[in-house]
């Protein structure tokens, strides 16, 4: 696989909210959305399988989002994988590697406009050493703690590439 190349696309429809703090699906003139909450970390996360094209590199996480209303100020995303793989993780609990992060990213100046921001991910301990084929999880979510937009952030879809 050439390095840039989409591996997996998630949209709002395939979220597996966790039993708490999960955004909530929405919808923006039809378009479906997850609403990430202004004043608690909310989260959304995704299954899939490693595709068998990936070549074992780092991974780039791209959220496209937009905001419900404000058009000032700044966002915080984090990121997290957690890999199922092959007798690696007992389902019946979490175990989500340490999160990366893009932060301060200062939200589009129109309320509906999608921005698209990103996280990367080292090959390794980093995304929790999925591997080519195995199961694993992704948790998106909003670190509305440390940022300081109001509103909703709107998820709109989530793309993961090869870097």
């Amino acid at each position: 696989m050439a390095t840039g190349e989409t591996l997996l696309i998630f949209t709002p429809l395939n979220n597996e909210p966790p039993s708490s703090n999960y955004a909530t699906l929405d919808t923006r003139n039809q378009h479906p959305v997850l609403d990430f909450d202004a004043s608690t970390n909310e989260s959304a996360v995704f299954s899939a399988v490693m595709p068998r094209n990936y070549g074992s590199g780092g991974l780039t996480v791209y959220i496209h989002y937009a905001m419900s209303t404000a058009v000032a100020n700044t966002v915080d995303w984090d990121v997290a994988f957690e890999r199922i793989g092959d007798q690696q993780q007992d389902i019946d609990s979490d175990g989500f590697a340490a999160v990366n992060s893009v932060d301060n990213t200062t939200v589009p100046g129109t309320s509906g406009n999608v921005d698209i921001v990103n996280v990367a991910f080292t090959d390794g301990a980093d995304m929790d050493s999925v591997a080519v084929g195995e199961g694993f999880r992704m948790k998106v979510t909003r670190d509305a703690v440390s940022d300081d937009a109001t509103g909703d952030a709107e998820l709109v879809f989530v793309e993961i590439k090869e870097t």
